[in-house]
C-alpha cells in the first residue's frame, strides 16, 4: 500500500483526490491537512465520502508529520509545495504538486507570472512535468512531479502530435478554450456566483493567462521550430469540463491527420481518438480520467477538438496516474470508472 498525505484537502481538487483514492486498491490516505478546518472530520465536510473516510480528520499543517508518507499531494495555492519540498524530499517522500511550483523550468518566468520568489530552484531543476503521455519514463523515476494545469493538458494533447510530426506552422497556433467554473477553485468570488456565471459566457485573462508560459514551454520541447501560441480561455456556465478547439495551418497537406493521431495515441489508456467527423462533448468525459480528441481538416487548417474533465484528467486524476507510475503500480489503478451521464 502507498502511504499518502494530502496538503490542502478542502478544495475541489482535494476532494476529487479523495474520491478517486477511495476506490484505489493500493492507496492508504494517512493524513490530510487544512489550516481552517483542523479537527473537522472529512465526511462532515464532504458527506459524499461517508463510508470511505469516516475515521479521517483534517489536521493543522504544522501538527502533521508528513515524513511518514510515501507520497504527498499538494492541492494548494501556488507557493505552498515549494516551501515544504526540501524537507519532504530529504526524508525520502515523493511529491506531486497540483499547483504551478514545479511546472515552469525557467525560474524568472515563474517569478514573473506568479509574483513570488521560487524557494527551491535546485529542486525545480530535477522535477518532472507530469503529463504521462509524453514523459512516462521520467515520471517513473521522479522524486517531484509538477502536475500539469487543466488547460495545458488539453492544448498539449491536441497540438503535440502535429508538432512532433512537423506538419503544421508552429508560429501560428490558436487555442480557443472553455472551462467550467470549478476550474477557478472552491472560493467565494463574485464572478463565480450562480447569478453571475449562469446564463452567461465570457472570455477572461485575454491579455495573458498563467497557463500560457507553461503550455508554450512544453509545446516548444516537441517542436523543431519556434512556437507561438494565441490562447484565449473562456468561462462556461457549467460546473466541470474543458473543451479546447485548436487551430493550426497545415504545412504538409499529404499527411493523414486522423491516422497520425491514432498512431500517436495507440495504446494510451486515457486518450480516446474519436472516429472521423466526430465532435466530442464535455459530458462524455465527466468524472473520468479520459480525454477525447477529434481531428478535422478545413482546407489548409487543422482543427483539433479536445474534451476533458478539468478536475480529473486536468488535475486529480492525472495526479493519481502519475502516482501509479512513480510507485510501479498499474497506470490505470483507481482510474477506470466510466464517465457520469447525464
Amino acid at each position: 500500500m502507498v502511504k499518502i498525505g494530502i496538503v490542502g484537502g478542502t478544495g475541489y481538487t482535494g476532494v476529487e483526490l479523495l474520491r478517486i483514492l477511495a476506490s484505489h486498491p493500493d492507496a492508504d490516505v494517512r493524513a490530510i491537512t487544512s489550516r481552517g478546518e483542523a479537527g473537522t472530520r472529512v465526511v462532515d465536510m464532504f458527506p459524499s465520502l461517508r463510508g470511505k473516510y469516516d475515521a479521517l480528520a483534517f489536521t493543522a499543517p504544522d501538527a502533521t508529520d508528513l515524513t511518514s508518507c510515501d507520497v504527498v499531494f499538494f492541492a494548494t495555492p501556488h507557493g505552498v509545495a515549494m516551501a515544504q519540498a526540501r524537507a519532504l524530499v530529504s526524508a525520502g517522500v515523493r511529491i506531486i504538486d497540483l499547483a504551478a511550483d514545479f511546472r515552469i523550468r525557467d525560474v524568472s518566468v515563474f517569478e514573473q507570472w506568479y509574483k513570488q520568489k521560487h524557494a527551491c530552484p535546485d529542486l525545480l531543476a530535477e522535477s518532472v512535468y507530469g503529463l504521462p503521455e509524453f514523459h512516462r519514463e521520467r515520471i517513473r523515476r521522479a522524486r517531484i512531479v509538477g502536475n500539469p494545469g487543466c488547460y495545458p493538458t488539453s492544448m498539449q494533447l491536441g497540438f503535440v502530435p502535429l508538432l512532433e510530426a512537423g506538419v503544421i506552422d508552429s508560429a501560428h497556433l490558436i487555442a480557443d478554450c472553455k472551462s467550467g467554473a470549478s476550474g477557478a477553485g472552491r472560493k467565494a468570488e463574485v464572478g463565480l456566483l450562480l447569478a453571475e456565471a449562469s446564463d452567461n459566457f465570457k472570455a477572461y485573462a485575454v491579455t495573458g493567462h498563467r497557463h500560457h508560459p507553461e503550455t508554450t514551454q512544453e509545446l516548444q520541447a516537441h517542436s523543431k521550430t519556434p512556437v507561438s501560441l494565441v490562447f484565449t480561455p473562456h468561462l462556461l456556465p457549467m460546473i466541470r469540463g474543458i473543451l479546447s478547439t485548436l487551430y493550426a495551418r497545415i504545412t504538409r497537406p499529404e499527411v493523414d491527420l486522423q491516422a497520425l493521431f491514432e498512431a500517436r495515441y495507440r495504446g494510451e489508456p486515457f486518450v480516446d481518438v474519436m472516429p472521423p467527423g466526430s465532435a466530442p462533448d464535455t459530458r462524455s468525459v465527466r468524472a473520468s480520467n479520459v480525454a477525447r480528441i477529434a481531428v478535422h481538416r478545413h482546407g489548409d487548417t487543422a482543427m483539433v477538438i479536445v474534451v476533458e474533465d478539468n478536475l480529473v484528467k486536468g488535475a486529480a486524476g492525472q495526479a493519481v496516474q502519475n502516482m501509479n507510475l512513480m510507485f510501479g503500480l498499474p497506470e490505470t489503478a483507481g482510474l477506470t470508472a466510466a464517465p457520469v451521464l447525464p
